[in-house]
């Protein structure tokens, strides 16, 4: 068993591509219309045909009050590793992103968590 797809629930899937490609990097994988909305993912530039990160609309009733209570507790919707937390909290913050969290060290790694303009937290981790 492995893990293929999971998804952020985002308010706009047009901002959502172009944050989640133009500013984290990631490159847009599938674009298939479906009614009003789209399936519309991102994958690693390292692992194209890797998992797949579905930027889901969050129109569904329950996901609101979830995502509220998620961001007031400060609580990341999603994790993504990187290298080295530090210079990617720079490298973002030249891009303008606002972190809730600065780089921090919890013993066996360094997280950061910022908001990714789409309506939820996002945590970066690079493991020691």
């Amino acid at each position: 068993m492995r893990i293929d797809l999971t998804s952020v629930f985002v308010d706009d899937q047009r901002a959502a591509l172009a944050f989640y490609t133009d500013v984290l990097g990631f490159v847009k994988h599938h674009d298939i219309p479906i009614g009003d909305a789209s399936w519309l993912t991102v994958v690693s530039p390292d692992a194209p045909d890797g998992p797949q990160l579905l930027l889901e609309p969050a129109g569904h009733p329950a996901v609101k009050p979830y995502r509220d209570a998620l961001r007031e507790d400060g609580i990341p919707l999603a994790q993504f590793a990187v290298d080295d937390v530090e210079a990617e909290h720079a490298r973002l913050v030249g891009e303008g992103v606002v972190f809730t969290m600065p780089p921090t060290d919890i013993g066996t790694a360094i997280v950061a968590v910022f908001d990714d303009t789409c309506g939820n937290l996002i945590q970066i981790i690079a493991e020691k």
